[in-house]
């Protein structure tokens, strides 16, 4: 099963690696290296994520700070969005 990232979603990878970037080089690739290593899992195991509040789509918990909203199709899955936990989502 093929993992495709959104536009949506790679814009949220970007800004979140930018941020972390400013204070942490090292920590943002180290993020960057984390979900891909959550996002390569969903090749095998599509389900691992629980069900999102959006019809269709699950969240799966990429870091303690970060849930990746993801939904799933017979060919593959689709990252639709990085969103930080503490914010309210969908908004």
């Amino acid at each position: 099963m093929k993992v495709i990232w959104a536009s949506s979603a790679e814009q949220d990878r970007a800004e979140i690696l930018e941020f972390i970037g400013l204070d942490n080089p090292i920590a943002a690739i180290t993020m960057d290296e984390l979900f891909a290593e959550v996002s390569s899992r969903l090749k095998e195991h599509p389900l691992l994520g629980k069900p999102s509040r959006i019809s269709e789509t699950r969240e799966l918990i990429a870091h303690a700070n970060y849930r990746m909203i993801y939904e799933v199709h017979d060919d593959g899955v689709i990252i639709l969005a990085l969103v930080h936990t503490a914010r309210l989502w969908p908004a």
